[in-house]
């Protein structure tokens, strides 16, 4: 069976919700790792994965045992690049689907707007996290983890 990897240290609290009762539900290896320990309620199919402070270090973690055909839930553009050629699939908790095409387009935007943002330019930060992105990061999850049950 695939392995849920999130990479917990940015996942908002709505979007863990909605991945334990998912997991719970379809019985699926989830994994949240991060720099601290977090509040998760016991589960045969969730824990969570404490890894040392230190730059990237949760990333690295998740990179080090993701395996084809898992899913990395993440916004973090070099995590998702690195887990899809470990050919893994990537989600943001937004529910945008990251592929190895149109993760190019991302990591140039963002460029784009720290170039805007070291000139002086305010360009304001992410929407807040709200019942809408709840939703389409719910429906996201949901249609790979059909796939993923299908499979096995």
């Amino acid at each position: 069976m695939p392995t849920l990897w999130i990479d917990a240290d940015a996942c908002p609290r709505h979007a863990r919700e909605v991945i334990v009762r998912a997991a719970e539900r379809t019985q699926t290896p989830t994994r949240f790792v991060a720099n601290h320990r977090l509040p998760l309620p016991p589960s045969a199919w969730v824990s969570a994965l404490a890894v040392p402070g230190g730059f990237d270090a949760a990333d690295d973690a998740i990179v080090d045992r993701v395996a084809p055909g898992d899913l990395v839930v993440t916004a973090d553009l070099p995590l998702a690049e690195a887990a899809l050629a470990r050919e893994a699939e990537v989600i943001t908790n937004r529910g945008e689907t990251l592929t190895r095409d149109s993760i190019r387009a991302q990591v140039q935007m963002r460029d784009f707007m720290e170039t805007l943002r070291a000139s002086g330019e305010h360009t304001g930060g992410p929407k807040s996290y709200g019942d809408v992105e709840r939703r389409t990061f719910a429906n996201a999850l949901d249609r790979w983890l059909t796939r993923a049950q299908q499979r096995r």
